[in-house]
This record gives C-alpha cells, sequence and structure tokens, in this order.
C-alpha cells in the first residue's frame, strides 16, 4: 500500500501553530487544537496532526488515537457542500433511509465519501433536534424538512453553479 503525502499551505500550518501557541501549546488542550485545526484545514490528515504532535510535544499516536476515537473528527476530506443526513428515530420511520439512498445514487458515492470534483460528501447523523421536520437532511449549515426521494434533486440542484 503506498500512502499519499499531503502538502499544507504554509500560512495554514502557521495559522495551526498559533492556535497551539493561543492554548500555551498544553498536551491538554489537545482536543481544542484538533477542532480549530479542523476549521482550517477542513480535515486532520496525518500531516496535520504530525504538526499538532509536534507544537503539543505529544507523540502523533496520541494524537491519532484522540482524532480516531471520536465521531466529530475525520481524516478524510470533506466536500465543500457536506450534506448530512439525519437517521434518529424520527427521521428513519418517515424515510431517511429512502432519501440517504437518493444521494447517494445520485452523487454515485457511498456514505462516507466525497464526489471526484469535490463538490459533495455524505454522513449520516443521529438528530438535528428537528424532529417535527423529518426527515431532516443538512447542506452544510442549511437546513432541509420533510425531505423526499423526489426533492433530493431539487437540494441538489441549488448548489449547480457554486
Amino acid at each position: 500500500m503506498t500512502s499519499i503525502k499531503v502538502k499544507l499551505k504554509d500560512s495554514d500550518v502557521l495559522k495551526l501553530k498559533e492556535v497551539a501557541k493561543s492554548f500555551n501549546n498544553e498536551a491538554g488542550e489537545l482536543i481544542n487544537v484538533l477542532h480549530k485545526a479542523q476549521e482550517i484545514f477542513g480535515y486532520l490528515p496525518a500531516e496535520v496532526q504530525e504538526v499538532v504532535a509536534q507544537e503539543l510535544n505529544i507523540p502523533v499516536a496520541k494524537v491519532y488515537g484522540v482524532v480516531t476515537f471520536y465521531s466529530f473528527f475525520t481524516m478524510t476530506p470533506k466536500g465543500r457542500f457536506p450534506i448530512s443526513i439525519c437517521t434518529g428515530t424520527a427521521c428513519y420511520v418517515r424515510g431517511a433511509e429512502k432519501v440517504l439512498e437518493e444521494f447517494k445514487r445520485i452523487l454515485k458515492i457511498p456514505v462516507g465519501e466525497t464526489t471526484p470534483d469535490g463538490k459533495f460528501s455524505i454522513t449520516c447523523l443521529r438528530c438535528v433536534g428537528a424532529c417535527g421536520l423529518a426527515p431532516v437532511v443538512m447542506v452544510g449549515s442549511k437546513t432541509y424538512g420533510r425531505v423526499t426521494t423526489d426533492s433530493v434533486k431539487d437540494i441538489l440542484k441549488e448548489y449547480d453553479n457554486q
């Protein structure tokens, strides 16, 4: 298996180092630093984890362990428009699974992947607290309620020229 190195922008690495410094480069601030790192880079590839480990003076294995333990961290890039389908109980019983399958069919990607053009990615989440609008889909921070398989194309069309 070959590993592909990600080239990090120097300006982003400097931002990350400033973030670590703002947390006094303390190992106990690992989760906070990782959140900020994910905001900067969009995800946490091995190269980012190495910088975090170096700045906090901790083993890369510890950083990796935290990144892989918590579901809110990701090691794969998300699309510019991340799609999250709620699969909580209310959404599930109202057809979230069919909506999810339609997104996967149209975009031709499985859950957890990103389209080849980097535009969309698909994830599932448990509950967004909008059960009265079930099934619910989020694209970025925009929430769509009462989504049907027929409305999936219309949702995606909103992002055609972006």
